[in-house]
């Protein structure tokens, strides 16, 4: 909302200035000009009234009216890039309750198989978690309502619900011969974004997942908790993106902003040039200059890119794996008013520390390390990327390129951290990252 009132003054101060620094003839030509082009938009637009009124009068059954209108905004925007969209307000409030990382709900991660939920892992303290579910349990009904039939957004939805309210599970687990009844109160859940472990006694592993508003807490707190059970043996960090689809801008600059200690960070450059905005650093490395290795994939996108492309761009990190997906554009959520959802519109693009856009392009890593894919699943992972999306908004700059997806492999087999921890392991504290003088900036 801010950000629509901004274009607005900004477009007021542009005609104002425009006014004062030209000669009366050149005003009158750009204001007949304006005027011309918006009485061909007032005909256009009657036009759309009067195939409304067509279908409304003509079509075979009585349509409804919300829906058509939904459906011309959809086509509007849907025209414009593969990004904006129109949310209508559940569609806004599952939104806000993804980026918000918390909600009220049981606390498991689940999927679908064979038309019923499967528990894929209770989430630690959690009410499913002391409740005794666990990984691999089958869910078969939902106060008393059988799966069978609902889709999975159906079905996590309906164990999402108020805080202190409860809810019935019945479970089929291995082992046993008739499902057993489960009775859990929903409490706040908060989604782990991020993930650490430690990798031998020596290097810090940190998985992120997604850019929601709990993941810079989540980020420092795993550096520390890292830090303090590795103690003077810790070598280093690597923090996997792969297959992080993004997020939000905020969280992908302050998680940056934890491994540097000055410069840029990313920049946003919209229509206009007024609307350029720069966000940089703030001096405190969280990891006190230890060696940190970021691993990306055609998964990863958008929060994801900007992350790489800042530490890159600083040689303050090695970029391993495959390129990214380059999804280099910024969505804005304008709020529509009560009970009318929500406009995400696409108003500016990203752009790294050395000026690269990501759009349609990606981040390409220091290291590719190609990781090997079962036969039978090839087709799964087959994507361009980006610039594969029917209208997506063109690169700037330079030609567009594809990227290549990529499906979790057993820790045991996955190349990419094999060869960063082998790299990491190999670095002294006083040796300098491999130079990349076509992205490096000055630091």
């Amino acid at each position: 909302m801010m950000r629509k009132t901004s274009l607005i003054l900004l477009g007021a101060a542009a005609g104002i200035a425009l006014t004062l620094i030209t000669t009366q003839p050149r005003v009158e030509f750009i204001g007949a000009r304006a005027q011309a082009a918006a009485a061909d938009t007032y005909r256009q637009l009657s036009l759309f009234g009067d195939v409304f009124e067509r279908v409304r009068a003509d079509y075979v059954e009585r349509p409804d009216d919300g829906k058509l209108i939904e459906s011309a905004i959809n086509g509007m925007l849907a025209g414009l890039d593969p990004h904006s969209s129109y949310m209508d307000s559940k569609s806004f409030r599952d939104m806000q309750v993804q980026t918000r990382g918390e909600f009220g709900g049981l606390g498991i991660e689940v999927t679908m198989e064979d038309g019923l939920i499967k528990v894929v892992a209770p989430i630690d303290e959690t009410p499913a978690a002391k409740a005794g579910i666990m990984a691999n349990d089958i869910i078969t009904h939902l106060d008393e309502e059988p799966v069978q039939g609902l889709t999975l957004n159906q079905a996590v939805e309906k164990m999402r619900g108020p805080v202190n309210t409860k809810i019935k599970l019945k479970v089929m687990r291995k082992g046993q011969d008739k499902p057993t009844e489960i009775s859990i109160t929903r409490d706040i859940i908060r989604v782990r974004s991020v993930r650490p472990r430690l990798e031998g006694d020596d290097v810090g592993f940190i998985r992120v997942s997604q850019f929601n508003e709990q993941t810079t807490e989540g980020l420092k707190k795993a550096i520390a908790d890292l830090s303090t059970q590795a103690g003077d043996k810790l070598k280093g960090f690597i923090i996997d993106l792969r297959n992080n689809p993004g997020g939000l801008l905020d969280q992908a600059i302050s998680v940056s902003d934890a491994f540097l200690e000055k410069g840029e960070i990313v920049s946003t450059r919209g229509r206009n040039a007024e609307e350029t905005q720069r966000f940089n650093a703030r001096a405190g490395d969280l990891t006190k200059a230890k060696p940190v290795i970021v691993l990306i994939n055609g998964g990863s996108a958008s929060a994801s890119e900007i992350v790489a492309g800042a530490l890159q761009d600083h040689r303050r990190a090695t970029v391993i794996g495959t390129r990214s997906f380059g999804k280099g554009s910024v969505q804005t959520i304008i709020p529509l008013g009560s009970g009318n959802g929500a406009l995400r519109l696409t108003t500016a693009r990203y752009f790294t520390p050395s000026g690269r856009s990501i759009q349609a392009k990606g981040i390409s890593p220091d290291i590719e390390v190609l990781q090997d894919v079962p036969e039978e699943l090839k087709a799964r992972t087959d994507t361009r990327g980006e610039a594969s999306l029917r209208g997506h908004l063109k690169a700037e700059g330079s030609e567009e390129t594809g990227s290549q997806s990529y499906i979790p492999p057993d820790p045991k087999d996955d190349k990419a951290l094999h060869n960063a921890l082998d790299l990491i392991r190999g670095i002294t504290k006083n040796s300098a990252y491999p130079p990349n003088p076509k992205t490096a900036v000055p630091n």
